[in-house]
């Protein structure tokens, strides 16, 4: 299904739910409240944030939240009446923006809140619609929208300033893992030609000090589901077959026989080949764990493919 028409059809099954929600709304209070274990509720769009939320708030906030599905590609997420419910009863909405999750915006318009905290990534961050909304393999903006997420809480609940700001503390420490190991990548792999399936890697890849030589008029296209120029494709395919490029990564969320025949190729090829998702994979896990687990599989396959620096 193309771009358009899962727009179309995502667009009435938010009116319809909207429409229930209306219904639901007209006969009870959707003022935010904290639930009666004294817990901030807060509601995630997706779980990347989300886990940095519940782990800065611990005891004194519940998370909910609602993209958690590794096998899913939430671009194509469709929201329920139990979103808008949840969205519209939460003290704090953690929402990524730049058009990723524009159903959560929606939903938010449908039960406004003066007194509900709400932190748009994107525009933190500076980000427009049409940017490449997939921040949370930035670790510049993951610890800019951490830092943010601290500073919304102690303003719903300025009491416990201490608790969570030393709960933001042991977060920072524990990020730090993951993010030292690409700073170990760049040290030895700065310049290295590395390709990518989808635009998911660019912020990662950047980051990285890798170079990512892959066609963005390809990555981009698989990104928003439409199919990529066909001078793009055969550029892709020459930088594969060429034994310049040194890894590929693929976005396990949005495979395509397109995307499944550039890893053919890739192997066919000997380049080594790295999986990304864009929901933490296994769910249960920590975002730093995620992280970290994908970062030393792609300094892994770097290592296997291209000599150290010293």
């Amino acid at each position: 299904m193309n771009k358009l028409k899962m727009a179309w059809a995502s667009g009435i099954i938010i009116v319809v739910a909207l429409i229930v929600f209306a219904f639901f709304t007209s006969t009870h209070n959707n003022t935010p409240t904290v639930n009666p274990n004294g817990r901030l509720q807060i509601v995630a769009a997706e779980n990347f944030w989300g886990s940095l939320a519940s782990q800065i708030g611990g005891s004194q906030v519940q998370v909910k939240s609602i993209i958690t599905d590794p096998n899913a590609d939430p671009h194509e997420y469709e929201s329920n009446t139990a979103d808008a419910r949840a969205i519209a009863t939460a003290n704090f909405v953690i929402i990524n923006g730049a058009g990723y999750d524009s159903w959560a915006n929606k939903l938010l318009s449908a039960s406004p809140s003066s007194t509900r905290q709400v932190l748009d990534v994107a525009s933190l961050l500076g980000k427009k619609n049409g940017d490449n909304p997939h921040f949370w393999y930035s670790p510049m903006y993951v610890n800019k929208v951490t830092y943010q997420i601290l500073q919304d809480l102690i303003r719903l609940e300025p009491n416990n300033k201490s608790y969570f700001s030393g709960n933001y503390q042991k977060l920072m420490t524990s990020l730090k893992t993951y993010q030292n190991r690409i700073a170990d990548i760049k040290r030895h792999f700065s310049g290295v030609k590395v390709a990518a399936t989808e635009d998911i890697f660019y912020y990662l890849a950047q980051a990285s000090g890798l170079n990512l030589v892959s066609p963005p008029a390809f990555t981009e296209a698989v990104a928003e589901g439409n199919d990529p120029p066909a001078g793009s494709v055969v550029t892709f395919e020459q930088q594969l077959e060429s034994g310049q490029v040194k890894l590929l990564v693929y976005n396990t969320q949005t495979v395509t026989p397109l995307t499944s025949n550039m890893k053919d190729l890739a192997l066919t090829n000997n380049i080594p080949i790295v999986g990304v998702s864009e929901i933490i994979e296994p769910p249960n896990t920590s975002f730093q764990n995620w992280m970290n687990g994908e970062i030393i599989n792609i300094e892994n396959a770097l290592n296997m493919s291209v000599k150290r620096s010293p």
